[in-house]
C-alpha cells in the first residue's frame, strides 16, 4: 500500500520508475524536479525557502497528500495489482456436456508455464478459455472454478475494465482502425502512461519483426498488415505492454509467425501462457497439455522426457519447412539439397 513511508524512503528517480505517471503530478503543479532525482520527495518539498513558500503559495503538506492521492487513483484506473501479483492460476473440476465430472480435481498453473489444451474441433478447448478468462465460479456450463493464487479472486478480475485478468490472442484477428502501427502503438502506450514510450514503441515494432515472416514499419497502416503480421504486432505488444498476467492463445499455428519465438516473448514477460492448439510442436512446447473431449477435461499429460526428444526432431522438420517458405518467398527454386 502506497503510504508516507514509502514516498519518503525512495528518491524520486525511484518513485518515477515505478509509477512513470507522476511525471504529469510534477508538471501539473509546476513542480522542476531537476537536479533533485536522487532526494526524496519530503527532501525536494524541503529545499524551498520561506521566501519560495510565500511568494508562490506553496502548500508542501496538501502537494504531499495530493501525491499520494494522485498515484492511488492511477493504480486504480490502471489496473495495477500491487499488493500481490499473479503468481498462480488452478481450475477446480466441472462438467462435460453430458453432465459427467471432469476426470480430475484440480490443475494448478503457475508463473512463467506453459499449458497446452488439445482435442477435437468443437471439444470445448475455446470453452476452458473463457472460463479462465471470466474467472468461472461455478457460474457457467462447465460449472468449473478459477482460483487466483489459491483464492477466490477479487471481483475486479471478473467485472472490471480496468483490471484485466487475461489477454486472449483469438485466431480471428482484423484491425478496423485507420492508424499507423505507429499510432496504434502510441495510442496504447500513452494509455498505459509509460514514460519512454519511443523507446517501448521501438521494443514492439523489433519484437514483432522478429516473429513475423515479412516484417512491416512503423508508418504501416494497420489495416494493410496480413494475419501473421497481425498477430505478430499484438503478441509483442501484449508481452510488452499489456499488465495482464495471463495470455490465452487460440491457434496460433495458422498465424504465419515463429511460434517458437513467440512463446519464448510471452514467457519471458513472468505470464502465464494457455494455448489452445492442433500443432504437435506447440503441444509438445508446453509444460503440460490438457486434454479436451465432450467438452471436459478428460487428462493432463506431463511432457515427458521421449516427446522432448520428438520435439527436437519436429523442430527440425519445421525449420526445413520455413526454409522452404523463405526460398519460395523470395522467388528461388527448391531442390533436394535443402533436406541434407
Amino acid at each position: 500500500m502506497i503510504d508516507n513511508k514509502m514516498i519518503n524512503s525512495i528518491s524520486l528517480k525511484e518513485l518515477q520508475e515505478k509509477y512513470p505517471f507522476i511525471i504529469n503530478y510534477f508538471s501539473d503543479n509546476k513542480l522542476n524536479i531537476e537536479g533533485f532525482e536522487n532526494r526524496t520527495f519530503k527532501e525536494y518539498l524541503d529545499h524551498f525557502s520561506e521566501e519560495d513558500i510565500e511568494e508562490w503559495a506553496i502548500d508542501t503538506e496538501k502537494l504531499m497528500e495530493g501525491l499520494l492521492e494522485y498515484i492511488e487513483q492511477m493504480i486504480e484506473f490502471l489496473g495495477i495489482k500491487e499488493e500481490k501479483a499473479v503468481e498462480s492460476l488452478t481450475i477446480l473440476a466441472g462438467k462435460d456436456k453430458s453432465g459427467c465430472k471432469e476426470r480430475f480435481e484440480e490443475i494448478t498453473i503457475n508463473k512463467g508455464d506453459i499449458i497446452s489444451i488439445v482435442g477435437p474441433t468443437g471439444s470445448g478447448k475455446s470453452r476452458l478459455l473463457a472460463d479462465i478468462e471470466w474467472a468461472a465460479q461455478n457460474d457457467t456450463p462447465t460449472g468449473r472454478i478459477i482460483l487466483i493464487n489459491n483464492e477466490i479472486p477479487d471481483k475486479k478480475w471478473r467485472f472490471s475494465s480496468n483490471n484485466r485478468l487475461v489477454a486472449q490472442l483469438s485466431q480471428n484477428m482484423n484491425f478496423v482502425m485507420d492508424l499507423t502501427v505507429n499510432e496504434f502503438l502510441e495510442l496504447h502506450a500513452k494509455s498505459r502512461m509509460v514514460e519512454n514510450e519511443e523507446e517501448v514503441i521501438k521494443n514492439i515494432i523489433e519484437a514483432a519483426n522478429n516473429l513475423a515472416g515479412e516484417k512491416f514499419k512503423l508508418d504501416t497502416p494497420i489495416t494493410s498488415l496480413s494475419g501473421g503480421q497481425s498477430r505478430a504486432l499484438m503478441i509483442a505488444d501484449t508481452a510488452i505492454l499489456s499488465s495482464s498476467p495471463i495470455v490465452l492463445i487460440d491457434e496460433i499455428e495458422n498465424a504465419g509467425i515463429d511460434r517458437k519465438k513467440a512463446l519464448n516473448l510471452l514467457v519471458s514477460s513472468d505470464k502465464i501462457v494457455l494455448m489452445a492448439t492442433h500443432d504437435p510442436i506447440l503441444a509438445l512446447m508446453g509444460n503440460k497439455r490438457i486434454v479436451i473431449k465432450n467438452g471436459g477435461i478428460n487428462k493432463v499429460i506431463e511432457t515427458n522426457m521421449e516427446e522432448k526428444k520428438i520435439l527436437l526432431e519436429l523442430e527440425k522438420m519445421d525449420k526445413t519447412i520455413q526454409g522452404m517458405r523463405n526460398s519460395l518467398r523470395n522467388g528461388e527454386e527448391l531442390n533436394m539439397n535443402i533436406f541434407k
